[in-house]
């Protein structure tokens, strides 16, 4: 009788393992609210950058640009609810919401109005506010084709403002960010490399403690 016992016990325990595996593995498939990653450019092979060099002409706000490099500490993004409003962290982005993009390092937005870029003439890309604060031009939608975004999904970021879309350029720059690629934004997503996915970075699960055990999609960071 008590071995009876046992093994049902020992059933049931590993049947609630399973169900917790399964439940964790459905929560950290999704990019959520909090989460701190690198968007990786899926047709031209760079990851959205920004540091703090502003622009020589146009705005003259701090630049965005593309780099190849994958370890770059500049890369990281915290994605927030839109200006205003607060999502709950490790809740899993809507697709069809509007989201900031925050930069880690420098705690700017990303942000885009109606000036020219710098090298293809298209609409400018920078980064814009102060500690995460700045304005509707720092506001995307998050264009992905399921109920959520997934992680492995290629979304667009379309800029709530003005409609366009967020690219990257083939066009690259000279000193002092030399042969970084142009970031803009066009109206008509067809011919340009619009299509970006998440890569390195810490993924928010929902309900976690503030010290937040995360999960990380890559190693490097």
């Amino acid at each position: 009788m008590l071995d009876i016992s046992l093994s049902k016990a020992y059933i049931l325990c590993c049947a609630i393992l399973i169900f917790i595996r399964w439940t964790e593995s459905k929560n950290v498939e999704y990019v959520t609210c909090g989460t701190v990653a690198k968007l990786y450019n899926i047709d031209l092979k760079v990851r959205l950058h920004s540091h703090d060099v502003k622009y020589g002409a146009g705005s003259g706000q701090q630049s965005v640009t593309g780099t190849d490099l994958s370890e770059d500490i500049n890369s990281h993004w915290e994605i927030k609810a839109q200006t205003g409003k607060h999502c709950k962290r490790g809740e899993p982005i809507k697709c069809g919401s509007i989201i900031r993009l925050t930069h880690l390092t420098t705690k700017k937005n990303l942000h885009s109005h109606l000036f020219s870029s710098p090298l293809s003439g298209n609409q400018e890309v920078s980064a814009y506010g102060n500690d995460g604060e700045g304005d509707t031009g720092d506001h995307w939608y998050a264009d992905c084709s399921g109920d959520y975004w997934e992680r492995d999904d290629d979304i667009r970021l379309k800029h709530v403002d003005t409609g366009s879309y967020l690219m990257a350029s083939s066009l690259s720059y000279g000193r002092p960010i030399n042969g970084q690629r142009e970031i803009a934004a066009v109206k008509n997503p067809g011919p340009f490399s619009t299509h970006w996915r998440v890569k390195e970075g810490i993924f928010i699960h929902k309900d976690e403690p503030n010290d937040f055990h995360s999960d990380y999609l890559h190693t490097e960071l």
